[in-house]
């Protein structure tokens, strides 16, 4: 959507939504150069923003209690089995495979993310360090080239490259060299 469009839709409907904002800041964050009509549309959205004429949304703010219990979960884990033996993990990959698999825990407020913190911690420090450790057991349980897991993001010339060590260490003698 062009930022004239926006400003349009944002002057039709009386609010800026924060996608409209985002999608405005985008917009001119990969523009080299805006056009003048683009310059004229900000001015008249700055203008409706300052009168009134167009509200805008504010952003919400969430937080996922959840995410952090995880991850404080997932790095005591994690830095307890590094410690101990040659294994490298990803802590990312280990609290995604954890969270996808637990109910989130919003709240808006500082104090609701407490009573969401005691409320984990009562009833679901079990389950979250259960699907932490089943995480850390499918994370050691890939198969490695080098110290990286097969499967993790890389280049397609990264994972050829992989896949032709792995093939060249389960098979050296398949290929002869001429």
């Amino acid at each position: 959507m062009s930022i004239e469009k926006i400003v349009e839709q944002a002057l039709q409907d009386g609010y800026l939504t924060p996608a409209m904002e985002a999608e405005v800041g985008r917009i001119c964050d990969n523009a080299s150069e805006l056009s003048i009509e683009e310059y004229m549309a900000l001015d008249r959205l700055m203008g409706s923003l300052l009168t009134g004429e167009v509200m805008a949304v504010p952003r919400k703010q969430f937080i996922n209690v959840m995410e952090e219990l995880v991850l404080t979960e997932a790095i005591a884990r994690v830095a307890e089995i590094e410690a101990t033996s040659e294994s490298s993990l990803d802590v990312g990959d280990i609290a995604a495979y954890a969270l996808n698999r637990l109910p989130p825990l919003y709240a808006t407020t500082e104090e609701g993310a407490t009573y969401q913190r005691q409320r984990a911690r009562a009833q679901l420090q079990e389950l979250i360090a259960q699907q932490v450790n089943e995480a850390i057991a499918r994370s050691l349980d890939r198969p490695t080239v080098g110290n990286t897991p097969v499967g993790t993001r890389n280049t397609s010339n990264e994972v050829l490259r992989q896949v032709s060590a792995l093939l060249e260490s389960y098979a050296p003698q398949f290929e002869q060299k001429g």
